[in-house]
C-alpha cells in the first residue's frame, strides 16, 4: 500500500474535524439537540410547530457551503469512482441504515461517541466495520 502524498491532507482534515466538533458542541449547548443530519432532515417530514425554521436554515446552510467555498477558494473538481447505479444504491442503503440504526454517522460517530453513548459506539463500530468490509470486497475480491 502506498500513500498518495498529493492528496494527503492531514492539516485540512484536522481543521475540519475541529470545526465539526465545535459545531456539534455549540449545537447541543445552544439548542439541546444532537447534530445528526438524518434527524434534522427527518424532522422536516413531520414538522412540529416552531421546529421548521431552524431545520430549513440548517439544510440551506449545508447546501450553500460548497458554493461559498467555491466562490472563495475556486472550484473543486468532484471525482466519484462509481457509476450512477452504485451511487443510487449506496444512497438508499445509507438511508435504510440510518432508519434501522436510529441515526446517522454524524449523530452516532460525532455526537454520540462524544457523549460516551454505548448505543452510538455499537452503531459506529457496525457502520465503520461494514464500510471496511465493502471497500475490501469491491477493491480486492470483485475488482
Amino acid at each position: 500500500m502506498t500513500i498518495d502524498w498529493t492528496h494527503f491532507t492531514p492539516w485540512a482534515s484536522l481543521s475540519g474535524g475541529i470545526l465539526l466538533g465545535i459545531a456539534a458542541a455549540a449545537f447541543v449547548l445552544l439548542n439541546g439537540r444532537i447534530l445528526g443530519i438524518s434527524g434534522i432532515v427527518g424532522g422536516l417530514l413531520k414538522p412540529r410547530m416552531g421546529d421548521l425554521g431552524w431545520r430549513v436554515a440548517f439544510i440551506a446552510g449545508m447546501l450553500a457551503a460548497p458554493f461559498l467555498y467555491a466562490a472563495v477558494a475556486g472550484p473543486v473538481a468532484a471525482r466519484i469512482d462509481a457509476g450512477w447505479g452504485a451511487v443510487i444504491i449506496a444512497g438508499l442503503l445509507v438511508g435504510i441504515g440510518t432508519r434501522y440504526g436510529a441515526g446517522c454517522t454524524s449523530g452516532h460517530g460525532v455526537c454520540g461517541l462524544s457523549r460516551l453513548s454505548p448505543r452510538s459506539l455499537a452503531a459506529t463500530l457496525a457502520f465503520m466495520g461494514a464500510g471496511f468490509v465493502i471497500v475490501f470486497l469491491l477493491r480486492h475480491v470483485f475488482a
